[in-house]
């Protein structure tokens, strides 16, 4: 995987195997951060990324300006692969990597996000806790991608877009 745009773009990352994470795809990263960019300003902002995975979202973030990620992965190898992806920028100031399960580590933030990326596993059935997860740390923009309806409970959808069977969907508090 390369990332595609910012300070950092072309770098190439390591992508765990398919069969324990899902890569998101350049053209879904995209189109990503150009809503999120389309909403705020990147410059000084925060991104949280609960299933974090490669890392690539959070590389996304910090090479197009956000001020720092925060990324949070719970399988072990995949978490070798995310920290030595982090590796290659050179700025151990900009990310925090945690290990375990997003919907505990969430709890335990005293921060809140301006962005919070929100990408588990697509049958995992954690969509909806994981929003209820991040309603305290909510700063300005919650991005989830999804297969399936989801209920969004008290947010409200700002914007959503289809890519094949997947679903960006954009919500504010």
């Amino acid at each position: 995987m390369i990332i595609t745009s910012g300070k950092y773009k072309g770098r190439k990352i390591i992508a765990p195997p398919e069969n324990i994470t899902r890569p998101t795809l350049s053209k879904v990263r995209m189109s990503v951060f150009n809503i999120a960019q389309s909403i705020i300003e990147f410059e000084e902002c925060s991104f949280l990324d609960m299933y974090a995975g490669s890392g690539i979202m959070g590389l996304e973030a910090l090479s197009r300006g956000f001020k720092k990620s925060v990324e949070i992965e719970q399988n072990s190898s995949v978490l070798n692969i995310l920290k030595n992806n982090f590796k290659l920028i050179h700025d151990n100031n900009s990310y925090r990597i945690y290990k375990g399960d997003s919907l505990k580590i969430v709890q335990k933030l005293d921060e809140t996000f301006d962005v919070i990326y929100i990408d588990p596993p697509y049958f995992s059935g954690i969509y909806e806790k994981s929003l209820q997860a991040v309603k305290s740390i909510a700063g300005k923009i919650i991005i989830l991608e999804h297969i399936k309806d989801i209920d969004f409970g008290e947010f409200q959808i700002v914007k959503q877009k289809k890519y094949g069977d997947k679903l960006l969907t954009v919500l504010m508090k």
